[in-house]
């Protein structure tokens, strides 16, 4: 899995128009499925991004993390995070999960950041979204679980 993970101010995910998610101060999360990812790749990626200690603290460093924050997830999944550009001017999605193994793992993804006590709210998978976001810094990190943590 990949991860674009921002710290915002607030975010939201609109679909034809209607709000279907919405968070205040917290991180929001792009995440891309690969073809070879599993529910345990999910997990493991859930845990980074729950443990980023991306949050000034009471000194003004980056040492809290979302929960110390209390901060909030928008997830919201983009296949084309696995777009490679090395060739051509199209991006190839060959190594991107199809819809069908995409929309579980990326449920599973959801899930296994709430387990860990954070307020989620999603985008629409499959839909056509507009993402508004207020960037917070900016902080903007990249997570790939094929690079160690």
């Amino acid at each position: 899995m990949r991860a674009v993970v921002q710290r915002v101010r607030r975010a939201e995910v609109r679909v034809d128009g209607k709000v279907v998610g919405r968070i205040g101060p917290g991180l929001l999360v792009l995440v891309g499925i690969a073809k070879e990812d599993s529910s345990d790749t999910g997990k493991a990626l859930a845990e980074k991004v729950v443990r980023l200690r991306v949050f000034d603290d009471q000194d003004g460093r980056m040492n809290l993390d979302v929960r110390e924050a209390g901060g909030a997830v928008l997830a919201v999944s983009e296949f084309t995070l696995y777009g490679d550009c090395r060739k051509g001017r199209r991006p190839n999605y060959t190594r991107a999960a199809s819809p069908d193994d995409a929309l579980p793992l990326y449920q599973s993804f959801v899930e296994s950041l709430r387990s860990l006590g954070i307020k989620v709210e999603t985008g629409e998978f499959r839909a056509m979204m507009d993402v508004d976001l207020v960037n917070d810094g900016p902080v903007t990190l990249l997570l790939d679980t094929d690079r160690t943590f």
